[in-house]
């Protein structure tokens, strides 16, 4: 019985993959044809992915995958920045990890054009001072104007590339999925789509992205590890350092699920046999510094050794840092008494006001107290080099001098100063297997959980579902029908299993009684906005005579409408021009002089001065953000 006890639960061991560079891959052929190849970028905030759109079979899939971080020391070169899977481990960099993302929007665009270098010269492109290949490249919902103005910027006057197409990443998965399950466009849904660092409800109406009723959740992939870390690390006080961020990710990609009905499932785990049937024991790296762990005499008595020999050091050189400062004080004394004996009186008197002493004798009394531990302090020296490597414990018996007590203070002093145990004292059993495992048992759950309940992580909002309900709720009751008739689910934080069936017993309780929805999730949720990119580049190609097809801008357009210009496409986002209109400047105001000459003997003037009315035909300021 013990033995099947033993065998059921599951020990699991982290992989802790470590990521190789990537290969510089050759232009293709087909890419050095005048009709440019695009290249499609899929610039996620979690993982970037790159490749080419060719119908070529090679081409069906991203040929660069690497996250989104850079690493640089202070004061490096630029050419010596890690980027991706330049970075093999990243746990020892973690302090210096940048992205260019604050929450899902790109800002900081030194690093994103680090990674643009990266992507153009890993996928072979070598002509220098400019990229003659299209580029679809993936962007935030709602993106700001500021930031898709920055990024039009950098890729038009740095690399000079001839066409840019923008549109949104989880909007490409939803139309590359309805294309494979052959539903006919004009398409309509709502897209749930969950990344790294924050959550989207995207509704679709007859193609287009209504983004006035988009809405966002702070809380995804990112929140999700954080809070196991911090649930693991209050668990396990005694392996602070091996549960790392990285491994925190591994559990929630390995070994996490979403549960179908939180309480119930919590219910399930307070079941001992389930427990045990269910917790994962993931097994850590072993080491031998054990807490509470046997240590032999032999260990004590050098360890011991070395701290005597660590404190006779500090107490040596505390010595003579004070000697050196009574000398120096003893010499200026001295200095002051000759000025006495020289019969310098005035200098004299001036001295003593700056040393705040009255007289000669008090003088005189502080040069002898001087003298006398300068003298002392020599002798403990000489005392000390001739003991020095024979460690005594009559030197911490002795007197110390001001300031030494402070050595015994050490945080390295031994703990263990107590009479040393019998060795026939029976030691507790102490399961060294068991103390390298951790045991994660409701946090399987727990994590996944905070995209429906964000109030664990300390988060004052609404949860996905709940979100959706008050999006939902700004629509007709038709349209409603329409949208829930096609519930889509991606991004990279949606893989966990059981999260459609949680979303589907959510609808189920939201939607009135009788009504019916349909909830599908994406085939590859964390990599179907490249694939969906990528169809799209190719059923939309440019023309041969370099004119802008549908969703492109040209460098032309560029040019005449600005950076934040979005030509509109199924899968991009709305494009709201920022319409500001200049204040017309009120001309300086003109005293109107008016001479009235009376026609009598005397010509009184009169000087009316007409005071003019301020011009305030400052027209309203229409700043319309870009709900793009």
């Amino acid at each position: 019985m013990a033995s099947k006890q033993e065998s059921v639960y599951q020990i699991f061991s982290f992989q802790d993959c470590k990521s190789s560079p990537d290969p510089i891959f050759e232009l293709p052929a087909q890419c050095l044809t005048p009709g440019a190849v695009p290249i499609v970028i899929d610039n996620g905030s979690f993982q970037t992915r790159a490749g080419w759109a060719a119908p070529a079979a090679e081409f069906d899939s991203p040929l660069l995958l690497f996250r989104s971080v850079a690493a640089r020391s202070r004061g490096a070169a630029r050419s010596e920045t890690q980027i991706g899977n330049d970075i093999p481990n990243l746990e020892p960099l973690r302090w210096l990890l940048k992205s260019q993302f604050d929450r899902n929007v790109a800002v900081n665009f030194e690093i994103q054009e680090l990674m643009f270098d990266y992507v153009f010269t890993h996928l072979g492109i070598s002509s220098e001072g400019s990229v003659a290949h299209p580029i679809v490249l993936t962007e935030a919902p709602c993106n700001p104007l500021h930031c898709r103005q920055m990024m039009s910027e950098l890729l038009f006057e740095c690399y000079r590339v001839p066409h840019v197409s923008y549109g949104v990443d989880s909007l490409y998965s939803f139309y590359h999925n309805n294309t494979r399950r052959k539903l006919q466009p004009p398409h309509t849904g709502i897209v749930l789509s969950s990344g790294y660092h924050c959550s989207h409800i995207l509704p679709v109406i007859n193609g287009r992205f209504d983004a006035v009723n988009c809405k966002r959740v702070n809380v995804a992939g990112s929140q999700a590890a954080s809070y196991l870390q911090r649930l693991l690390q209050l668990k396990y006080p005694g392996h602070l350092a091996a549960i790392t961020l990285s491994r925190v990710e591994e559990l929630l990609h390995e070994h996490s699920y979403t549960a179908v009905d939180y309480h119930e499932e919590l219910e399930k785990w307070r079941s001992p046999e389930f427990y045990e049937r269910e917790v994962h024991r993931m097994q850590l790296p072993f080491s031998s510094k054990v807490p509470g762990g046997c240590v032999s005499v032999e260990e004590r008595q050098e360890r011991r050794a070395q701290q005597l020999r660590r404190l006779q050091e500090i107490n040596a050189r505390r010595r003579e840092e004070k000697l050196l400062q009574d000398q120096e004080r003893l010499d200026r004394l001295m200095a002051v008494q000759e000025l006495l004996e020289d019969g310098l009186l005035d200098q004299f008197h001036k001295s003593l006001v700056e040393l705040n002493m009255d007289s000669a004798e008090e003088l005189q009394s502080y040069i002898n107290k001087l003298q006398l531990a300068v003298e002392q302090g020599r002798q403990k020296l000489l005392h000390s080099d001739a003991a020095e490597g024979k460690p005594e414990v009559s030197e911490l018996e002795q007197p110390m001098d001001e300031g030494d007590g402070v050595a015994l203070m050490d945080p390295d002093f031994p703990e263990d100063t107590l009479p040393e145990k019998p060795a026939n004292v029976v030691q507790p059993v102490f399961n060294v297997a068991e103390y390298h495992q951790l045991f994660v048992g409701t946090e399987r759950l727990r994590c996944p959980e905070i995209l429906f309940q964000p109030s664990p992580t300390g988060e004052d909002q609404m949860g996905l579902m709940e979100t959706l309900q008050y999006v939902l709720a700004r629509y007709t009751p038709e349209q409603q029908e329409a949208l829930v008739s096609n519930v889509f689910l991606t991004g990279g934080n949606m893989q966990y299993p059981g999260m459609k069936e949680r979303v589907e017993r959510e609808l189920l309780a939201m939607r009135p009684f009788q009504s019916h929805f349909k909830v599908t999730i994406a085939s590859r949720p964390a990599l179907d906005a490249w694939y969906g990119a990528r169809d799209w580049a190719l059923e939309h190609p440019l023309s041969g005579e370099g004119g802008a097809a549908e969703g492109w801008i040209s460098r032309q357009e560029y040019e005449e409408k600005g950076g934040e210009y979005l030509s509109e496409h199924c899968a991009s986002n709305v494009f709201i021009p920022m319409k500001i209109a200049k204040p017309v400047p009120a001309r300086p105001t003109e005293p109107s002089v008016a001479t009235l000459t009376s026609t009598g003997a005397s010509a009184a003037v009169t000087t009316v001065t007409s005071a003019l009315a301020p011009s305030s035909s400052t027209a309203a300021t229409d700043v319309s953000m870009v709900t793009s």
